[in-house]
């Protein structure tokens, strides 16, 4: 039996199905709804697909549903950055860009790719992340009401309604910082995990709150500089021939949310972790920038976030110390 391929290319109220069997390609459209998704299985069935690979860009909460759904129903399922088929598209010189042609060219992707295989997150990870998504937004509600009020608007109902408007936001951002601190602790492993985390100077409980809502299971990477990839913080060369040498830059091709939960605390980790400190003074010595300094610190910090994760020991600021002894 020849195997079957599915690509997805997610909207918002729509999903553009393309459907790849031997030298055979159908495509359809279903609603992304509930009954959508029936529709799509009840489709593939009839086409003999019962049991196609399915391949859907990452697109959040849009592709949520039918992932979840067609893993349900026993399909193998693949969630792929959405970076990874625009580079696929690049190579495959495609020009045209509908919905049509984007779901052919994700299913030719799965096809020849064969990316790796997802799983849906537990439901403490989905609250949790949706909880820290959520206060994020809240944050930049309050940023956004401040500057308002700091404008030089003089209208009374106008600072009336601001003023309200951020004791507001200020008591919705308490409220959520409190539950998501209440889903870690009713969450063991999250409770464990934060535990480790806020031993590295630099990690409160918060960033490490970010960070596991993020980080969806440590063991999903193989290595420390896999999971810096994945936040877009391993460097980007810039080298060819003898002419040509820019400085090196972050990649930024992975999880932006991940990225930004460590800017802060990559500035705090590159004055007071010992580590991190003695690693940013000799890269400030060989010429490093200050913002390409905090983006060392961002990486070196997630890197000892990996170690602490994925050994279950406390951050050991010997570390360096120890390795040295035995070298």
């Amino acid at each position: 039996m020849t195997h079957s391929v599915l690509g997805i290319d997610v909207a918002k109220a729509t999903l553009d199905v393309a459907l790849i069997q031997g030298e055979r390609k159908l495509y359809q459209q279903f609603d992304n709804t509930p009954s959508g998704y029936q529709q799509l299985t009840l489709w593939l069935s009839k086409q003999g697909a019962s049991q196609a690979s399915v391949c859907l860009e990452a697109t959040g909460q849009y592709g949520e549903g039918v992932a979840e759904y067609l893993f349900a129903q026993g399909y193998t399922v693949s969630v792929v950055n959405p970076a990874r088929i625009k580079h696929y598209a690049s190579s495959k010189l495609r020009r045209n860009k509908t919905d049509k042609a984007d779901a052919q060219l994700i299913a030719e992707y799965c096809l020849r790719e064969k990316p790796a295989l997802w799983s849906p997150p537990p439901a403490s990870f989905k609250h949790l992340q949706a909880l820290i998504r959520h206060l994020e937004d809240l944050q930049a509600s309050r940023v956004q009401t401040t500057n308002r009020l700091t404008s030089g608007v003089d209208t009374p109902l106008v600072l009336e309604q601001l003023n309200a408007l951020r004791t507001f936001l200020e008591g919705q951002i308490r409220q959520t910082k409190q539950a998501i601190q209440t889903l870690i602790d009713a969450t063991p492993n999250l409770q464990q995990a934060q535990a480790l985390l806020v031993t590295i100077p630099g990690i409160g409980r918060l960033t490490a709150a970010k960070l596991l809502g993020e980080i969806r299971d440590i063991c999903d990477f193989q290595s420390a500089r896999q999971l810096a990839a994945y936040a877009g913080l391993t460097p980007r060369a810039f080298v060819s021939g003898t002419s040509v040498h820019k400085k090196s830059r972050l990649s930024k091709t992975g999880n932006a949310n991940l990225r930004k939960a460590l800017y802060m605390p990559g500035i705090s980790a590159k004055r007071w972790n010992p580590i991190i400190h003695q690693a940013c003074e000799r890269l400030a010595q060989s010429g490093l920038r200050p913002q390409e300094l905090v983006c060392a610190a961002m990486r070196k910090l997630l890197h000892q976030a990996y170690g602490v994760l994925k050994t279950g020991r406390h951050y050991d600021p010997n570390y360096l110390v120890k390795v040295q002894a035995i070298s």
